[in-house]
């Protein structure tokens, strides 16, 4: 397949967050055929959809791959899974999460992936850091990634909490 830019959104409420969405970014980086291209900052966000559960680190990545959609799938559950997720609830609580969110120009609907994303319209834990990495990324309903996050009354709730130098492997904390 050709190459071709995913973006992702990585998550953690469990354990110790940061470091957790850190290494994901390392093992995504480490994954044959994928390049990691460009990482958000860190931000603290509160849980969404199940809401009796701890805040959530969480980040965007760009990725560059030749894999086709459903192996690059497979390779974020399979970082997932060496990062210690368990799924137990929908929407619960966990170690790591690493979803898919879109891919320009290509569409999915089976039970096992969902492209673009259903969710990721309505959630500001993904369009904050989402612009931030690509603010003039044209999504699924026309809009840039700036313009849907501006759209959403909950993205103030978004706290950026550093800016992880991945290429360096190391935190810096945010000056905000």
């Amino acid at each position: 397949m050709e190459k071709y830019t995913c973006y992702l959104s990585l998550g953690a409420n469990l354990g110790r967050r940061l470091e957790t969405v850190c290494r994901a970014v390392e093992l995504l980086e480490n994954t044959e055929k994928i390049q990691v291209k460009c990482v958000s900052s860190m931000y603290e966000t509160p849980p969404w959809g199940k809401l009796d559960q701890p805040a959530f680190i969480n980040c965007a990545v760009a990725v560059e791959t030749g894999l086709e959609p459903f192996e690059l799938l497979h390779s974020c559950q399979g970082i997932e899974k060496a990062l210690g997720r368990v799924r137990h609830e929908h929407w619960g609580a966990r170690t790591i999460d690493v979803d898919m969110l879109y891919i320009p120009g290509i569409s999915v609907d089976t039970a096992e992936l969902k492209l673009p994303h259903p969710y990721m319209l309505e959630r500001a834990f993904v369009l904050v850091p989402l612009a931030e990495i690509a603010p003039e990324l044209i999504l699924a309903n026309g809009l840039t990634a700036s313009q849907c996050r501006d759209r959403l009354e909950d993205r103030d709730s978004i706290v950026k909490r550093g800016v992880f130098a991945w290429r360096k492997k190391e935190m810096m904390p945010s000056s905000e």
